[in-house]
């Protein structure tokens, strides 16, 4: 099992405009207020993180990751995205300690994350999988977009949820 060489798989910044580019196809949507296309300002500076918004309308900073399963994981996007590509995409299932080693993360870190992809993948519960299902097509994952607490991925080619 080896990584695709694809930007967004290794590098931070481009994994947040590639995320962006999935979840917020018709315009950016404050998770906190809901405005959609409203007024959002990007943070920028030495010691702002990465892909953080402020809502104009609500004035709360956000990230493309709230509301998705790679809410509150303390470790880098391009790393969750490998671990959801080699979740999603390989033939036979990848066991914890597989992808401890070929994402150079803890061993509790990458079961953590395989528990959260995978019960967002067996799910069928359209408030767990955020809302109205729409199906974003990448190269390498598929997620299901919407608006809700959390995101769900299907690993099949074009299928929709619900």
């Amino acid at each position: 099992m080896a990584i695709p060489s694809e930007q967004y798989f290794h590098d931070e910044k481009k994994a947040f405009e590639y995320l962006e580019s999935i979840r917020w196809a018709d315009g950016i949507t404050c998770p906190h207020c809901g405005v959609l296309r409203g007024r959002v300002y990007a943070l920028e500076g030495k010691s702002t993180r990465t892909g953080l918004k402020k809502c104009g309308e609500c004035r709360k900073q956000f990230t493309v990751k709230v509301g998705t399963v790679f809410e509150h994981a303390r470790m880098p996007l391009h790393k969750m995205l490998q671990a959801h590509y080699l979740l999603t995409r390989s033939g036979e299932r990848v066991s914890i300690q597989q992808l401890h080693r070929l994402l150079g993360i803890s061993y509790k870190s990458a079961w953590f994350l395989a528990q959260r992809i995978r019960e967002a993948q067996k799910s069928a519960d359209l408030k767990l999988l955020g809302g109205e299902p729409r199906v974003a097509r990448s190269e390498s994952a598929f997620f299901v977009a919407g608006s809700g607490d959390r995101k769900g991925c299907s690993s099949s080619q074009e299928e929709t949820v619900g």
